[in-house]
C-alpha cells in the first residue's frame, strides 16, 4: 500500500520548491497530500487538513523556510504532527530550505536540508528512505574464521592466547618434542583462521611472560622456536584432553600394579603421546611420588617409586 504523507508548507514556497517535490514523490509511490491536489471550493480547511490529511499520513512533511517559520497554519499543522507522533508513532520529516530559526520543538528530531532548490536528489533520497523506512548501510560479510572457532579458554588468557597454545602443543606432540616448536608454523597457522600475525605474536608474548611458553630468542630476528613449559603443557591438557584426570590415574596403576617405569612402554600401552607421559611423570615427581632420570637421546625412566603413589589410587 502507498504510504500517504501530508506536506505542510508556507504557501510562498509552493511553486519555487512544494510543487516539484511533491511531484517526484507521487513518482516514487509516494501518496503525496497537498493542498492544491485535494482541497475543492466548499471544503472545510479543519477537516480536510487535520481529519484527512494529517490523520491518515503516515508521515509529515513540514517544510521550513523564512515564509514558513511564521505562518500561524504551518505553526498549527506541526503542532497537529506532533501530538500524532507522540500518540501513534508517526513520523516527522523537517526539510529546512533556508537559514531560519527552527521551532523549538523539532531541535531534537533530524531534518534535512535542501540547499539547492534544482538540484536536491540526493536529500530526496533520504526523504524517501525514511519514509519507507530503509537505511542504506553495506551488508554483514562473513566473520573472521577466529570467530566462528569454538574452543575453551584457557584461564585467564584470551581465545587468541588459547588457539596459539593449542596450536602449540599439538605442533609439539606431532613432533614428539615439547622443546622446539617454530612460531613461524604458528603464525601460519592462526593466519589461515584470520589471525593476524601481530594479534598471534602479542598472544605468543603474553604466553611467554606468563610461563606457558619460552621463547628461544635470537639476535637479528623473532624468535624461531617456543618451548612448551610444564605450567603450559598442564593449562592445555586441562582445557582441551578430555579424560586428563582419568589418563593420570592409568599411568599411576602401570607405575603401581604393573611395575613400568619407562615413558615410552606407558605411552605404547595407554596409547597417549609420549610427551604428554612424561609429563605427569615431572608432576610425580615434583610432588616427591617418583625420581626420573633421562639420558640423553632416551625417554624418562622412573627408578624409585614413593609408598605414597599408591595412595592415589
Amino acid at each position: 500500500m502507498n504510504p500517504k504523507v501530508f506536506i505542510s508548507h508556507a504557501s510562498e514556497d509552493k511553486e519555487r520548491f512544494v510543487l516539484g517535490f511533491s511531484q517526484k514523490l507521487r513518482e516514487k509511490g509516494v501518496d503525496a497530500w497537498l493542498d492544491r491536489w485535494e482541497m475543492l471550493p466548499g471544503d472545510s480547511l479543519v477537516d480536510k487538513i487535520f481529519e484527512e490529511g494529517i490523520k491518515n499520513a503516515k508521515a509529515v512533511i513540514v517544510v521550513l523556510s523564512s515564509n514558513s517559520v511564521s505562518k500561524k497554519w504551518v505553526r498549527e499543522e506541526l503542532d497537529a504532527a506532533m501530538v500524532k507522533r507522540v500518540n501513534k508513532g508517526s513520523l516527522l520529516i523537517p526539510i529546512v530550505l533556508d537559514d531560519c530559526e527552527i521551532p523549538e520543538c523539532l531541535h531534537s528530531t533530524i531534518w534535512q536540508k535542501v540547499t539547492d532548490l534544482d538540484n536536491y536528489d540526493e536529500p530526496f533520497s533520504r526523504v524517501i528512505n525514511a519514509i519507507f523506512e530503509h537505511r542504506e548501510k553495506p551488508a554483514l560479510g562473513e566473520v573472521p574464521e577466529f570467530a566462528k572457532t569454538t574452543i575453551s579458554l584457557v584461564p585467564g588468557h584470551t581465545k587468541t592466547d588459547s588457539i596459539v597454545l593449542k596450536l602449540a602443543c599439538e605442533k609439539g606432540f606431532a613432533q614428539d618434542s615439547m622443546f622446539a616448536v617454530d612460531t613461524p608454523y604458528i603464525i601460519e597457522e592462526t593466519q589461515k583462521i584470520d589471525i593476524s600475525e601481530e594479534t598471534t605474536w602479542e598472544s605468543i608474548e603474553v604466553l611467554n611472560q606468563d610461563g606457558l611458553v619460552e621463547l628461544q630468542r635470537v639476535l637479528g630476528g623473532p624468535p624461531p622456536y617456543m618451548k612448551i613449559t610444564p605450567l603450559g603443557l598442564e593449562s592445555f591438557a586441562n582445557a582441551y584432553i578430555a579424560d586428563y584426570e582419568e589418563m593420570k590415574s592409568q599411568i599411576v596403576s602401570c607405575i603401581v600394579n604393573n611395575d613400568m617405569d619407562e615413558a615410552s612402554s606407558i605411552s605404547a600401552k595407554l596409547g597417549k603421546p609420549v610427551s604428554l607421559v612424561e609429563h605427569v611423570f615431572f608432576l610425580l615427581e615434583s610432588n616427591g611420588y617418583v625420581k626420573i632420570i633421562q639420558e640423553m637421546g632416551s625417554r624418562q625412566q622412573i627408578y624409585n617409586v614413593s609408598p605414597k603413589l599408591k595412595r592415589l589410587l
